[in-house]
């Protein structure tokens, strides 16, 4: 017998490392998402009783798989219905049982561009990759997107029902069309590392998913450079994640406590970025990265180089035009041209429409004038900040930043 704690530890651990794979060769098995989930679950809840009798095997994620499959077909053979049915259950018996471990990234890689696939709207790509290859339940992902769990049901019922009645085809997209589906891949990752990049309870385990499946991504492309662009930048950032909040309140690049950032996940993030750029095929995320690099490798806020990084900006927009990019190599300019160069900028954005309601441009405006010592158009500009900020810990930074004005 096993130890309970040792059985329940190698469960968890198998269940992040190894539930994208079951659900992903089930899938591609049989074509039914629902049946693959459903006998994934079968098989990690089964494990707790067997590998407690029997010892944790060798290989957990073949042992999870075997157990997967003979689920769906025993299931397959009660409830045969049909000439689809038919056909599942005669691909599950002809099949070997194990999958040889070079088959199974094949399996995962199809899973994530089919969950990503541009027919499908964006939020649901975003619930179906984390229900899929991330494993969380339907519950756990309305809770991390406030929306009700029947709601996210829904949309996840109706994320498969697209895929098969569109014909969404379970592959790797072929080379032609690589570099735009690949882009849309690292929006959903990205996307889900930002929404758990806050101190809001129920989402925080969003930017540890992020970083998991970045690096999934990695292993299975690992000649792709703005894969490994998005992990390093994940990683960059995630570094000091924990210090941008004190007591509620936002702590500004500037003001936090270098010395308590996690220099492990600096370094990697540093030498994944390296492994990146060594390929010489620049990318959005990339240069995001570099970004994030010059700041985490900054001893002090004073010792930024701030020239590099405001052509770093100019670079992003080149490869990637925005106006919150161009916002961002405003307050660059600013610190490294002078306070008036990057006014004029946000000015020139302010006129535009392009950012109305966008907190952080008034916000930035705000900054700026303070630093110029205008006072009285700085505390204008953050009272409107203040009417727009998403959250606690911002509003309380801005009114902060305005009662000392």
């Amino acid at each position: 017998m096993t130890a309970p704690e040792a059985v329940r530890a190698a469960v968890d651990a198998a269940y992040r490392d190894e539930w994208g794979q079951v659900v992903a060769t089930l899938i591609g098995l049989t074509g039914n998402w629902d049946l693959a989930e459903d006998c994934a679950q079968d098989a990690f809840a089964a494990a707790l009783a067997t590998w407690a009798r029997d010892g944790i095997p060798a290989r957990p994620g073949a042992w999870l798989t075997t157990t997967a499959r003979h689920r769906a077909t025993d299931r397959l053979r009660r409830d045969t219905v049909g000439a689809a049915k038919v056909r599942q259950l005669a691909v599950l018996e002809r099949d070997p049982i194990e999958p040889s471990a070079e088959e199974i990234p094949d399996e995962r890689l199809r899973l994530i561009f089919t969950c990503c696939h541009p027919a499908l709207p964006f939020p649901a790509r975003v619930a179906l990759t984390l229900r899929t290859l991330a494993g969380l339940s339907t519950g756990e992902i309305a809770k991390a997107f406030l929306t009700a769990e029947p709601t996210m049901a829904q949309r996840l019922v109706r994320a498969k029902r697209k895929i098969v009645e569109a014909g969404i085809p379970y592959r790797v997209p072929p080379a032609e069309l690589l570099p735009r589906r690949l882009t849309a891949v690292l929006a959903v990752l990205y996307l889900i590392f930002n929404e758990g990049y806050d101190e809001e309870d129920g989402r925080r385990a969003l930017a540890a998913e992020g970083i998991h499946l970045a690096r999934t991504l990695v292993r299975l492309m690992p000649t792709e450079p703005e894969a490994r662009g998005l992990l390093a930048l994940m990683l960059l950032l995630e570094a000091r994640r924990a210090h941008r909040t004190d007591d509620g309140v936002l702590v500004t690049l500037e003001n936090q406590d270098r010395s308590q950032w996690d220099r492990a996940l600096i370094a990697e993030g540093l030498t994944t970025l390296d492994q990146a750029l060594a390929v010489r095929r620049s990318g959005p995320y990339q240069v995001q990265a570099a970004i994030a690099a010059c700041h985490a490798t900054a001893p002090a806020a004073a010792a930024t180089d701030w020239p590099q990084i405001a052509a770093l900006y100019a670079e992003l927009m080149r490869l990637a035009p925005s106006p919150v990019v161009d916002l961002n190599r405003a307050v660059a300019i600013a610190m490294a041209d002078g306070i008036p160069a990057g006014l004029a900028l946000v000015d020139d954005l302010t006129e535009s429409g392009e950012l109305d309601g966008y907190y952080l441009l008034p916000a930035t405006r705000a900054d700026l004038l303070r630093r110029d010592g205008r006072l009285a158009e700085a505390a204008t500009s953050y009272e409107e900040a203040l009417k727009l900020a998403p959250t606690d810990a911002e509003r309380r930074y801005l009114s902060g930043r305005l009662s000392e004005l």
